[in-house]
């Protein structure tokens, strides 16, 4: 009797782990995405999902803050906000986001470079490591960078202007010969207006103290390592920034401008 309690004990116990590791596994292969990137041309910038969710569904990744308060980077767990003087701060869980995009980073290829090449040049060689240009990809690039020309954008006041008015403003900063990461995603073409088409990329210097948004940059030696993205989890705003926020208008000429 004695023996049949305790195996019934064993065996409840044992389910009692499993649910509680099923439950807290981490989603594999996803793009979390809050918000889409229309919405942010639009001037929809207040904060909805906290960090502290955000956190739950990726340890890697890029986005803004409330009220487009600076670039997010988010490598290793670490959440950091590039500021306009360019320094990265540590964000707390309370802080809010109205456009972000994370994951999980485990890489699927790690391949090292050891040629110089520019901005587009490095596109382009990731191209050709990609097996299809149909599903997401989180690309993070470890190195020697020769140059990065960098951004980001000032707080902004209600009524909220469309970014391509704020990028007007926007702090420019320039590293030379840094080491660093490039953090970012490739997303397919199909995704206009929802996020970024191909290459969206921030850079954060290896002592973590600044970075921006990458513009521009030529590398000479790196690490570039992949993670295939074959499933996408969006979350939508509910609040009246991006409920009025005009979504039918085609703002690829306006990305254009933002991203470069």
């Amino acid at each position: 009797m004695k023996i049949k309690k305790l195996y019934l004990i064993i065996v409840i116990a044992v389910l009692f782990v499993f649910l509680i590791s099923s439950c807290e596994q981490k989603p594999k292969d996803t793009l979390y995405q809050v918000s889409t990137i229309d919405a942010l041309l639009d001037g929809a910038y207040d904060g909805e999902i906290k960090f502290g969710e955000v956190k739950k569904h990726g340890d890697f990744g890029i986005g803004t803050f409330d009220a487009i308060d600076g670039e997010m980077i988010a490598l290793d767990g670490q959440f950091y906000q590039i500021k306009t003087d360019g320094k990265a701060y540590r964000v707390s869980s309370a802080t809010k986001t109205p456009f972000a995009d994370v994951c999980f980073f485990k890489p699927e290829q790690r391949i090292v470079i050891k040629k110089k090449l520019t901005f587009d040049q490095l596109k382009q060689f990731i191209d050709k490591l990609l097996p299809t240009k149909n599903i997401f990809y989180a690309i993070k690039i470890k190195g020697n960078f020769n140059y990065v020309k960098a951004r980001s954008v000032p707080k902004q006041k209600k009524p909220y202007p469309p970014l391509a008015e704020v990028v007007k403003d926007q702090v420019v900063f320039e590293f030379h010969d840094k080491k660093g990461t490039a953090i970012g995603f490739y997303s397919p073409s199909y995704v206009k207006g929802i996020g970024v088409p191909e290459y969206h990329m921030h850079f954060l210097q290896d002592n973590r103290k600044k970075g921006g948004h990458i513009l521009d940059l030529t590398i000479s030696h790196a690490v570039i390592e992949i993670d295939y993205l074959d499933k996408f989890y969006l979350v939508l705003p509910k609040n009246a920034s991006f409920l009025n926020a005009d979504l039918a208008k085609d703002r690829q000429a306006e990305l254009q401008k933002v991203e470069k």
